[in-house]
């Protein structure tokens, strides 16, 4: 029962993760934990082995996502490589400082992230795009379908400082970055919003590696469960990255608000009680 829960959930992860650019591990962590650990199915599991499991799926998310998307030609590879950069001291990092976290302890600190992350999804929208990081740093552009042109840039030391911050959180908790890393590519760099979640995958499926090499390492990865977590997550990547292609995903983004939140409150609570 506990493979098939994990199957399902590693799709989910997968798909969503895919669609709006995040990664999936931010699906993956609180689902798991959930039904190993409060539903007791998977006892032996830890905050450690969930992270471990979750930065090996991504590997696979993101090639399969980075994949699709170079078909379609979104994928900004010299962005992807800076932020990529800027992210390994950061992930490593998260790695290590993972080690020490018992899970009263995880669970508040991820709810807390995850409250962050619902909140910054539902301002985003709302707020108006910066122009400054545009105008004071590297400039690319980019044409769509359609033929509109797209100016948008950064400079090249917020990025590397930023995607350190992002890659902590990625390493200690598994979640990949994407979550992060897109709204400010959005509103701060200016990135058109599918090239941001193309260039986003690339970033997560190169970070993913990274971690998981530290996660080896410090053997937090529950090599069993990654037989139904790893086809699973590919296989909803590429439904993802097709998906991403024909809709809008604001419906989803919007759904994943409320979870988020939700998420957050319980993990939180599991924290302090």
């Amino acid at each position: 029962m506990e493979f098939l829960l994990l199957v399902f959930i590693a799709i989910l992860s997968g798909l969503v993760g895919s669609l709006v650019g995040l990664g999936g591990g931010i699906i993956l962590v609180p689902a798991t934990l959930f039904i190993g650990l409060n539903l007791g199915m998977i006892p032996e599991l830890t905050p450690q082995k969930v992270v471990g499991l979750s930065v090996v799926m991504m590997i696979f998310t993101g090639l399969a996502s980075t994949l699709s998307y170079m078909k379609s030609k979104t994928v900004d590879y010299k962005s992807g490589l800076i932020f990529f950069i800027g992210s390994i001291p950061g992930t490593i990092l998260g790695a290590w400082v993972n080690k020490g976290l018992d899970l009263p302890s995880f669970n508040l600190y991820f709810g807390i992230l995850l409250i962050i992350l619902a909140t910054i999804l539902l301002v985003r929208d709302k707020l108006k795009p910066v122009q400054w990081f545009v105008k004071n740093g590297m400039k690319q552009e980019f044409t769509d379908a359609s033929g509109k042109t797209y100016v948008y840039g950064y400079p090249i030391w917020f990025a590397v400082t930023i995607t350190f911050a992002i890659g902590f959180a990625s390493g200690l908790f598994g979640i990949g970055g994407g979550s992060m890393i897109v709204p400010a590519m959005i509103i701060l760099f200016l990135f058109p919003p599918h090239v941001a979640v193309a260039t986003s995958m690339f970033m997560v499926f190169l970070s993913s590696i990274v971690s998981s090499a530290s996660h080896i390492y410090l053997g937090h990865v529950p090599w069993l469960y990654t037989i139904p977590v790893i086809p699973g997550a590919y296989i909803g990547a590429k439904l993802g990255a097709a998906l991403n292609k024909r809709i809008k995903s604001d419906t989803l983004v919007l759904a994943l608000r409320i979870i988020l939140l939700l998420l957050g409150i319980r993990s939180i609570l599991d924290g302090l009680l």
